[in-house]
């Protein structure tokens, strides 16, 4: 019989920040964004979700999510546009350094 404990099976599953999982569909109902905007920051490079080479579909990690989310912040409740955003971001990363 085997040994593994099916209640436990999800406890023992740990997923990194930097790994891909979210697809773009599942990141626009999470923080409630036209997708769109997904697809215009990562034209512009500010956040880079993977694409796995056997999937056209991009996959987003725990860490672009908080970024979508930042830019999102920034982009539909301060008005700001995305040159400015690029800017903010530059500024930011600059004062976390």
């Amino acid at each position: 019989m085997n040994d593994l404990n099916h209640d436990n099976v999800f406890e023992e599953v740990t997923i990194g920040v930097d790994e891909g999982i979210y697809t773009t569909g599942v990141v626009c109902r999470i923080i409630k964004i036209p997708l769109w905007v997904l697809k215009q920051l990562d034209r512009e490079g500010i956040v880079r979700p993977q694409r796995p080479s056997c999937a056209k579909a991009r996959l987003y990690s725990k860490r672009e999510l908080k970024m979508v989310q930042h830019c999102w912040y920034y982009l539909n409740e301060r008005g700001v546009k995305v040159n400015a955003l690029k800017v903010i971001l530059e500024i930011e990363q600059k004062q976390r350094i």
